[in-house]
């Protein structure tokens, strides 16, 4: 069986709703299409900081993958750290597993 983490973001790739990287995910935060923003366990702490910024002021859920960004590569195919999925249904397979941003 394949990890729940990487088996939602590829499920999310697939349904054309995941959004990757931090200028792309902020966009789509501030314009209220992106349901739920993640990192991954490893980006910095200035990246976390700074996606806890933008999803405070445009109300959007933030959380940490229980993944680091070498962990996702079978997803991303190169490494990245930032995420958005941008369909609420899908965003719900991220709710049970992963940590709110601190």
């Amino acid at each position: 069986m394949p990890d729940n983490t990487v088996f939602a973001l590829s499920l999310c790739r697939k349904a054309g709703a995941l959004v990757m990287g931090f200028e792309a995910v902020k966009e789509s935060a501030l314009n209220h299409t992106a349901q739920l923003v993640l990192c991954a366990s490893d980006v910095s702490d200035g990246t976390r900081r700074r996606v806890n910024n933008f999803c405070e002021r445009a109300g959007t859920p933030c959380a940490v993958l229980n993944k680091a960004q070498a962990d996702l590569l079978p997803v991303t195919k190169k490494c990245v750290g930032v995420f958005a999925v941008t369909s609420a249904e899908l965003a719900k397979l991220f709710m049970k597993e992963e940590r709110p941003c601190p």
